[in-house]
């Protein structure tokens, strides 16, 4: 299915990787990359991306006015899929850079997984967390069709969410202590991972995300 994508820029981090993942499952589609509220506004599809120190990002999306417009989007009902910083600015508050109140969409906190962590066998954990860990479904939803519970996707982050409503909760892992990977709430899929990086699974959310209605 053809649709608009606007994938927000705040000038944090690459985002061409996840436009050519989106650009790959849906060809026709319309992508823009794009700061411009209009664009954003007036597209049938909206991700808020994210990679770097959250402290940095807000003032970004404060700056833009983005704590204001994304959740009017998604009152308005438009689906919107939140990526790694993107999902974390969205909770009401981070750990990092000494503490940064989030956008408050969604009721939870990020807080930072610690320094010399060890797994049950003395083994030493690094942080961040990088590379392939399975996620755990927690609910039924659009964006897990065709894609096997259990299956791995690809995480980079130092910080990790502690959800407030488990009835939000799409999907767990499990790096030192079990996290949210996934968060769900009527047309906003939020996730801790990044798809774009997670292969052929990653694709399907893409795609599934892609022919969503916002509806569950």
């Amino acid at each position: 299915m053809a649709s608009s994508v606007a994938i927000i820029d705040y000038g944090m981090g690459n985002l061409h990787s996840v436009a050519s993942a989106f650009a790959h499952v849906s060809p026709n589609s319309q992508i823009d990359i794009t700061a411009d509220p209009q664009v954003i506004s007036n597209a049938d599809k909206i991700l808020f991306p994210g990679v770097g120190a959250m402290r940095d990002c807000m003032a970004e999306i404060r700056r833009l006015g983005f704590d204001i417009l994304v959740p009017e989007l998604i009152h308005k009902g438009k689906p919107v899929l939140g990526i790694c910083v993107g999902m974390q600015a969205l909770m009401s508050h981070s750990e990092e850079n000494g503490g940064v109140d989030g956008i408050g969409v969604l009721p939870g906190n990020v807080k930072y997984f610690g320094d010399n962590l060890t797994d049950n066998n003395g083994q030493r954990l690094k942080v961040p967390h990088m590379g392939w860990n399975q996620v755990q479904q927690s609910i039924d939803h659009p964006l897990w069709q065709g894609i096997a519970d259990n299956s791995r996707f690809y995480f980079v982050h130092s910080y990790y969410i502690e959800a407030q409503n488990e009835q939000q909760v799409a999907g767990s892992s499990h790096y030192y202590r079990t996290f949210t990977a996934a968060m769900s709430h009527e047309n906003l899929f939020v996730t801790q991972f990044h798809p774009e990086k997670s292969d052929t699974v990653g694709l399907q959310l893409l795609k599934n995300f892609i022919d969503w209605d916002g509806t569950l």
